[in-house]
């Protein structure tokens, strides 16, 4: 990553539906446009997990238009830091691009009430990401 150009950050999942969305969401509504988000996985759903849209609505943020992305070497070449949910052996690994495992349960065929927890703890994480990549999240920077 050059001085002079934002962050980019991809996240990772099998199915794309779920924890990555999360996160690419959370990513985007605390950053804005100070990160690049991207997010995709090894074998896409063919739409978003509707517990985890339904999550996301209750703190505010909208990813009901999102749809799940292919994983393509491309985009992790594109990427300074690969955060991975799950994955396994799937994203290829490129020298100097920072990886990341965040072990999280996968929101699939669970409830709404399952995967507000999730949706925390990717919350939480997504945060100390922001503050180890130094960028202010938009909530603080706003009350300043």
């Amino acid at each position: 990553m050059s001085e002079k150009s934002k962050p980019s950050v991809l996240f990772v999942c099998v199915h794309n539906a779920g924890r990555s969305q999360m996160a690419a969401a959370w990513l985007t509504h605390l950053a804005g446009d100070r990160v690049e988000v991207r997010s995709a996985g090894s074998a896409p759903a063919d739409s978003v997990n509707s517990a985890a849209v339904e999550a996301m609505r209750e703190v505010g943020i909208d990813m009901s238009a999102q749809t799940p992305k292919i994983l393509t070497i491309d985009t992790v070449r594109a990427s300074d830091v690969c955060v991975t949910m799950g994955c396994g052996d799937t994203c290829p690994v490129f020298p100097g691009k920072r990886y990341l495992d965040w072990k999280l349960d996968d929101p699939a065929g669970r409830g709404v009430d399952a995967v507000r927890p999730i949706r925390d703890e990717i919350e939480r994480r997504v945060r100390g990401l922001l503050a180890e990549l130094g960028v202010q999240d938009s909530m603080t920077a706003d009350t300043m």
